[in-house]
């Protein structure tokens, strides 16, 4: 399809602009997987929990554990020293590839966080459906406030992805890739959580659907059993790789769409013990 050709072109052209942020003298890789140098591996930032720390430090803390970098949301308070963040991108190397934007209506200001850091992406959740908000409404509020921030989104070469998240809303990897494609725009596409799917279906049939739609990547677990046993959001308590995802099958659906890029893990965090924990677990995961 025509579009999704763009899409890659697009990302490719913001990638090689991201990539001009990193410095040299990044450690090489001690062995190679399957993904390695196809898949770039990060954290949130509001998950280094590690307050004795400065910017700086902290981000050369993920360097050292083998991330190649961050995801900032525009809610965390490290946004108000923004000169600190972007002198500790620029002295670690440590790029930020994007900011977590969730359902805020003021897209056009998370545009502007994110080519100010040098990211390539804005990570947009389509509202909600509720009884005091119906389905259809929905879908045409945020298809159209997208629509609108698309052409301002591509002039600054950043990308709006719709992520599948707990919110009533594109249920199934059909109607998100019909909300998508309705919409347009090279510079739209989806932030697949893996994760999220879980409860009611299975992400290598998402990624297969959705194809290079896809452009980032969250990573964590479910387990149905906990679901069961413990309660709803209980199922998200299991780490990566001892859930529900097959992620031997999504490395599979992965390789037929010839994905590359970011895959940003989105569990709970901690300091260094955790976040080397959660880095062994994503490069077991997917092969890094």
């Amino acid at each position: 399809m025509p579009l999704n050709v763009s899409r890659r072109d697009f990302l490719s052209a913001s990638l090689t602009t991201a990539a001009a942020a990193t410095i040299a003298g990044v450690p090489a890789a001690t062995s190679a997987g399957e993904f390695t140098g196809k898949i770039r591996k990060a954290v949130k930032y509001h998950m280094i929990q590690a307050p004795e720390l400065s910017v700086v430090e902290k981000f050369r803390m993920l360097r050292e554990l083998g991330y190649d970098g961050v995801e900032i949301a525009t809610r965390d308070k490290v946004n108000n020293n923004r000169d600190e963040v972007l002198a500790a991108r620029d002295e670690v190397g440590l790029p930020i590839h994007g900011v977590v934007n969730s359902s805020r209506p003021d897209i056009r200001s998370a545009v502007d966080l994110s080519k100010q850091y040098g990211g390539t992406s804005v990570l947009v959740v389509a509202g909600r459906v509720n009884k005091q908000m119906p389905y259809d409404e929905n879908y045409r509020e945020w298809s159209a406030r997208i629509r609108e921030a698309a052409p301002y989104a591509e002039e600054q070469g950043i990308q709006l992805l719709v992520e599948n998240v707990w919110n009533g809303f594109l249920l199934s990897p059909l109607e998100m890739a019909r909300f998508i494609d309705e919409i347009d725009s090279p510079a739209v596409g989806v932030y697949f959580d893996c994760g999220n799917v879980v409860r009611f279906g299975w992400p290598e049939q998402w990624i297969r659907i959705l194809g290079d739609r896809i452009v980032k990547l969250d990573i964590k677990e479910y387990s149905r059993d906990l679901q069961k046993n413990a309660g709803l959001w209980k199922g998200f308590n299991v780490e990566i790789g001892d859930g529900d995802v097959d992620y031997p099958a999504v490395r599979e659906a992965l390789t037929e769409i010839a994905y590359s890029g970011w895959a940003t893990a989105e569990v709970k965090g901690g300091g260094r013990e955790r976040l080397a924990e959660i880095a062994r677990r994503m490069d077991e995961a997917l092969s890094l």
